[in-house]
């Protein structure tokens, strides 16, 4: 199996499987292996396997393709070979499969497990009360965002869980509370609905005595007098309207005096009020009205009325829930993005911190891996990457068993220095570490930063530009990811615009130990 390693470059350590048959790289995504760094054909280079042999062809690209220090064209692939691409250095790896038969047996009481090859297995259930939920959310709940982390960068999944919970949170905490202030306006509402039906029986018991219908005064529920009472109906046990006079001798049509209309005929019904949350900020009250009946010699429904109320009060108090929700989940939000960017930031520093100072190990400037940050669930991990740097560092030793160091920077600064000395145009050098070592007078007039107020600071510290010290840095290590490879990009500096060119001078050990800038105006 042939596998291509990325040793160089943007993509450095990423690996790119070969399957038998034809295998396309290049930026489009219609290829079999997408390759997004600049300077890469959509369709750049096609590498044919078969068995155990690879055939490279150069598929017309822009930058062509350069295997082992040669422009090629076709050209049979070995182990070994390496394959330059624009910002780009991959390695050809001829695998040797070999297929592994695993044997399972059961483990006899008196055998010990350390016969055996260690196999991940899910843990038992605990036999502790406590600890069974613990073992259920990491075995069963975690797998789903494990899966979720497949597709979404963690950052991402991290902001997503927050915003799930923010919501709930609030839906959980603050809605109840609104909803109980809803419901005890909506109560008091109710007890205003009751005295104006009250007072419908109370200014016409005789004529409802009588069932005169016709003759009831209900004028207080019309006009400025009946605030919030949006609209009413009087009407007998047939359903037939008797107020308000603009809808005298029509049937009853609407949802809610038809229900009323319904649940009064029925006995056990007629002592209750109805209130309903109509809703559109409208409360529905419905009282049956009885006289006495002579004849019969009981009280018996006479009348029915129905009222639609619509008080300012109501429609203030939704208003003001819906902002009071709002603003909740705003501040919420916003204490959200603070402790997301405190868990974000706590999280990937103390990777940072492994990252640069394994870099510091490999260049013998520090002998293993340190922190002063507390993250117990690195520690494991901490401890392996310092067994593999020792590993590496006695796979370096001399035939005398002592162990090879890296060399300094200063000679390769000396000599980038005279080469500066001859220079016709701006320059500055800086040392593996980024920072400042010479900048000639054209420079200094240039960037704006001077050699003897900036030597030996990083430049980072000492430019006023950020995004010219972070252009400087990247192409300074896209140089040293391509053995030294000049590396330019355009850059507005001072109104001008630029060409920026980085060269690294890498030394014996392979790494780069000092870096040639020069600036250029582009016309």
């Amino acid at each position: 199996m042939f596998k291509l390693v990325a040793v160089g470059g943007k993509l450095r350590g990423k690996e790119f499987i070969l399957e038998d048959g034809d295998n396309i790289l290049g930026r489009s995504h219609e290829c079999d292996h997408v390759i997004s760094v600049d300077g890469v054909s959509k369709r750049h280079l096609q590498i044919t396997v078969n068995g155990e042999t690879a055939f490279a062809e150069d598929l017309d690209s822009s930058n062509g393709t350069i295997v082992n220090g040669k422009i090629i064209k076709r050209l049979t692939l070995k182990d070994g070979d390496k394959i330059a691409l624009p910002n780009l250095i991959l390695q050809v790896v001829y695998v040797i499969e070999k297929k592994v038969i695993i044997k399972k047996k059961v483990l006899k009481s008196d055998e010990s497990e350390d016969d055996y090859n260690d196999v991940e297995q899910i843990e038992p259930v605990p036999q502790a009360l406590i600890a069974k939920p613990i073992w259920f959310f990491k075995h069963k709940v975690m797998p789903v965002v494990y899966s979720f982390n497949e597709q979404y960068e963690w950052a991402a999944l991290v902001g997503i869980l927050l915003f799930v919970f923010i919501a709930i949170n609030i839906t959980l905490t603050i809605l109840p509370v609104l909803r109980d202030s809803k419901m005890l306006l909506i109560k008091e509402i109710a007890l205003r609905g009751k005295q104006y039906t009250a007072e419908v029986d109370r200014l016409n018991n005789v004529f409802l005595r009588d069932k005169n219908l016709d003759q009831v005064y209900t004028g207080f529920l019309e006009g400025e007098d009946a605030e919030g009472v949006r609209s009413y109906k009087l009407f007998d046990v047939e359903g037939r309207v008797y107020r308000p006079v603009s809808e005298l001798n029509t049937i009853v049509n609407d949802s809610f005096s038809v229900e009323a209309l319904k649940s009064y005929r029925v006995e056990s019904n007629q002592d209750k009020e109805i209130i309903r949350d109509l809703g559109g900020n409208v409360i529905g009250i419905a009282r049956a009205i009885k006289a006495h009946d002579k004849n019969l010699g009981r009280d018996v429904v006479v009348a029915i009325i129905t009222i639609y109320f619509s008080p300012t009060s109501l429609a203030r108090e939704a208003s003001n829930n819906s902002k009071a929700y709002l603003e909740s989940l705003i501040t919420s939000a916003m204490v959200a993005i603070i402790f997301f960017g405190i868990l974000y930031y706590m999280t990937v520093r103390p990777l940072d911190e492994m990252k640069f100072q394994i870099e510091r190990v490999l260049r013998g400037r520090q002998k293993e891996l340190e922190s002063k940050t507390l993250f117990k669930e690195l520690h494991p991990l901490r401890n392996t990457i310092n067994s593999i740097l020792t590993r590496l560092k006695e796979l370096q030793n001399t035939d005398t068993g002592e162990v090879q160091t890296l060399e300094e920077d200063s000679p390769y600064v000396r000599t980038l220095y005279e080469f500066m000395a001859g220079a016709q145009g701006p320059v500055m050098i800086l040392n593996s570490e980024k920072v400042i070592e010479h900048i000639n007078p054209e420079a200094e007039d240039l960037i704006g930063i001077r050699e003897n107020a900036s030597a030996g600071q990083s430049i980072l510290d000492t430019a006023r530009d950020q995004g010219f010290a972070a252009t400087v840095i990247d192409l300074c290590d896209q140089s040293a990811n391509n053995e030294g490879c000049n590396q330019k990009e355009s850059y507005e500096i001072g109104g001008k615009s630029m060409n920026i060119n980085v060269s690294a001078l890498i030394g014996k050990d392979r790494f780069a130990k000092a870096f040639y800038i020069t600036f250029v105006r582009n016309d």
